[in-house]
């Protein structure tokens, strides 16, 4: 089974063409290495990624809100290619998020808006590694702030990077390394501290 890895951000919006070619590269970084990209199968920039991962013959998963094919298209205007696969929740935008970070092995972040934070929130909450590709507009560089706010230990490590290659690459080095914790293991044990690498920082 391939990893599948979360891309999430924002779908609606001002999205200049620099963020939406940064997002299409993401995408094209998941499937040459061999991934599974998964989006709420929304417009914006996850749509640009699965793009990107297309364009790279990459297999993708959307998560729908909607019960349907014509709900989907009809009322929440989203896409339906070029996906490989969608699976249709029926559990509208707001619940669709929790299938959707379920659904990823670790989740990254582009840009983003108040649905965007709820993504991330869950992700941080439920223990996942998170990758954030920063000076890509929205929030996606307040998320590590937000994160450091909550104080909260979860064993969520967080990632990141403004060069899109250079996070999935380093996102999935650490996942195949490190023994991740699930949030259930977590949520008995409690002994997990967050991690945030920054890696630009790192290369100085």
């Amino acid at each position: 089974m391939k990893i599948q890895i979360g891309v999430m951000g924002s779908a609606g919006g001002i999205l200049t063409a620099e963020q939406l070619d940064r997002a299409r590269r993401l995408g094209r970084r998941i499937a040459q290495r061999g991934c599974t990209i998964v989006t709420g199968a929304c417009p914006g920039l996850p749509h640009a990624a699965t793009l990107g991962a297309n364009e790279e013959g990459g297999a993708s998963l959307g998560v729908s809100p909607a019960l349907s094919r014509e709900e989907h298209v009809n009322v929440y205007g989203s896409p339906l290619q070029p996906y490989t696969t969608i699976v249709f929740t029926g559990s509208g935008l707001m619940g669709r998020e929790t299938h959707n970070i379920h659904s990823s092995d670790f989740v990254l972040f582009v840009g983003g808006r108040s649905g965007t934070l709820g993504e991330f929130c869950i992700a941080y909450d439920e223990g996942k590694l998170i990758g954030i590709l920063t000076d890509s507009g929205g929030i996606s560089n307040d998320l590590p702030k937000i994160a450091d706010l909550v104080k909260k230990e979860t064993g969520s490590t967080i990632i990141t990077d403004s060069d899109p290659e250079k996070l999935v690459d380093a996102c999935l080095d650490y996942y195949r390394k490190e023994s991740l914790p699930s949030s259930v293991a977590f949520n008995r044990t409690g002994n997990f501290a967050p991690v945030h690498q920054n890696l630009e920082e790192a290369r100085g």
